[in-house]
């Protein structure tokens, strides 16, 4: 005999994944610390990570070092300290990251870089004024969007269901019920459809104020007495591509390192399934964003020059170009804080973070 309470468990977790989706979508939209726009005024990194994510931010500050004298890039993308000396937080996990020997490949220094506490934490300033969303809510809102397709699809199975099995009877349910739970199911789906891409319409805004007029020059995050400053902050705004920096070898070389760490990005996720070290690495790092170090902005920013944002930070395995950390790139696995964490947990091939 057909009895509506045959329905009451698929509309019960039909309601909660709508509930669910909605607040999880109205957290991504939420700004903390509400702020009006800075203008032309925005500082010089947290510009470079606003328009092209970590990667942009190491490009930036490795430009600025090297126009005040303080590295030197070869063509074979070596780069030597020639002074310890740091203007700020990101230069410090840049000195860092080379190490005590005062020379590292510039290819696994800027995956570790972009890993770094000093520059995860330029992200979460700029989601706190409401110019990016947070990565980690907006995977949790994609989360929630599959849980609500899931109950919706219970739905329609257990109406089919239902009425394949007692169509002979002729207790029959409510006719209005079932189109009612798969119309809310729809419109829910609709209402909670996600956002497309990190910047938020705020932040496009900021970046269009910058782009306009005459050449942006940044009004904080230069070293004092610094020349190049509409240099250095056309490759934070525009990218190495549209800076026209003057040095080719060294342009040439952070190219090069970005396209490295895109392609590396790239085979890490495409082989991710190949072994249960890569899915479960991949994993924590894509995930909770508390993992691998603490890091949650892994490839933000909307555009990039040759995959100067990286997709995930520099692979899916914490920085490293395979399934574990502790392959070609082992010391950016002991650097400090900017990378996974402790040699100990990178050589085990579990998740870097832990």
């Amino acid at each position: 005999m057909w009895h509506n309470v045959y329905f009451a468990v698929p509309a019960i977790l039909l309601f909660a994944a709508a509930s669910y989706a909605s607040h999880t979508k109205n957290l991504v939209k939420r700004v903390p610390q509400v702020k009006g726009l800075p203008g032309r005024g925005l500082p010089l990194l947290d510009t470079a990570f606003l328009s092209g994510g970590p990667g942009r931010v190491f490009d930036t500050a490795l430009v600025r070092m090297h126009q005040a004298g303080r590295v030197v890039v070869n063509r074979a993308g070596l780069v030597t300290l020639t002074t310890e000396r740091a203007y700020d937080a990101v230069d410090l996990a840049i000195i860092e990251a080379v190490g005590p020997t005062g020379q590292r490949d510039l290819t696994s220094l800027r995956r570790a870089v972009m890993r770094a506490p000093a520059v995860q934490e330029l992200g979460d300033g700029l989601a706190n004024r409401g110019l990016l969303r947070n990565p980690t809510l907006l995977r949790r809102a994609k989360v929630a969007r599959r849980l609500l397709w899931l109950a919706l699809l219970l739905t329609v199975v257990t109406i089919a269901a239902a009425y394949l099995v007692d169509r002979g009877e002729a207790d029959r349910p409510s006719l209005w019920l079932p189109p009612v739970l798969v119309l809310f199911g729809l419109v829910s789906l609709l209402v909670t459809w996600p956002f497309k891409g990190r910047i938020t319409p705020a932040g496009r805004r900021q970046l269009a104020l910058m782009s306009v007029g005459k050449p942006w020059t940044p009004s904080a995050g230069l070293a004092p007495r610094a020349a190049g400053g509409a240099l250095i902050g056309a490759i934070a705004l525009g990218g190495l591509a549209a800076s026209g920096l003057d040095d080719a070898e060294l342009q040439e070389a952070l190219l090069a390192a970005a396209a490295a760490d895109l392609v590396t990005a790239r085979s890490a996720m495409a082989g991710g399934s190949s072994s249960s070290s890569a899915t479960s690495s991949a994993t924590s790092c894509s995930s909770a964003g508390t993992s691998c170090g603490g890091v949650t902005w892994c490839g933000s920013g909307s555009g990039s020059d040759s995959g100067s944002s990286g997709s995930s930070c520099g692979g899916s395995s914490c920085g490293s170009s395979s399934s574990s950390c502790g392959s070609s790139s082992s010391s950016s696995c002991g650097s400090g804080s900017s990378s996974c964490g402790s040699s100990s947990s990178c050589g085990g091939g579990s998740s870097c973070g832990s």
